[in-house]
């Protein structure tokens, strides 16, 4: 996947240097990692959901979910400090090009009524967080092995110091915002 990263390096660079003025190829904003999380609360009364949860964000991402914990007890949720929650995977360098090309071009598509996502999911740093409702939008994922309909919440982050670089950052990559 290093076709993405030549993108990256001979069209949005140059674009982000000239719209916003930068001196030097360090100051432009790049992606840092991207974070896809799945939130099990039901994972409580039934264990056996992370398990398919942790195999269904391998083979979503190509690399092991690390499954995490509560870190307090919340007595009406009958959640007690450390019982396993969810899971999560941290994407970095070639796997997250590899990610993001994937999303933006095939899964985000794939989504019923899809007319882009959300310009204001920003969280004042520069760094964009997606939700997706069902996990049956990647490819990877075969019908007929799902037990439950999970969603995930995906964090971009980027090295952009405002929301509007960061947002230009991601339309220049091919993210397809609404208007």
């Amino acid at each position: 996947m290093a076709k993405f990263r030549e993108v990256y390096q001979q069209k949005v660079v140059p674009a982000l240097m000239k719209q916003f003025s930068y001196r030097n190829v360090m100051e432009v904003p790049r992606l840092e990692k991207i974070v896809v999380n799945m939130g099990l609360g039901e994972a409580i009364q039934n264990i056996k959901i992370l398990d398919s949860a942790v195999q269904e964000l391998g083979s979503i991402t190509g690399q092991k979910a690390v499954i995490t914990k509560s870190k307090k007890s919340i007595a009406q949720f009958k959640l007690r400090k450390g019982m396993a929650i969810g899971c999560m995977v941290t994407l970095r360098r070639e796997k997250m090009y590899e990610f993001f090309n994937r999303l933006v071009n095939t899964t985000l598509p794939r989504v019923r009524d899809f007319k882009g996502v959300s310009g204001k999911s920003f969280d004042g740093r520069g760094n964009y967080a997606l939700g997706i409702r069902e996990q049956l939008v990647f490819p990877e994922i075969h019908y007929d092995k799902i037990d439950k309909v999970k969603g995930m919440n995906i964090v971009i982050v980027t090295t952009a110091k405002s929301d509007e670089e960061g947002k230009e950052l991601l339309r220049l990559l091919g993210m397809p915002f609404r208007n």
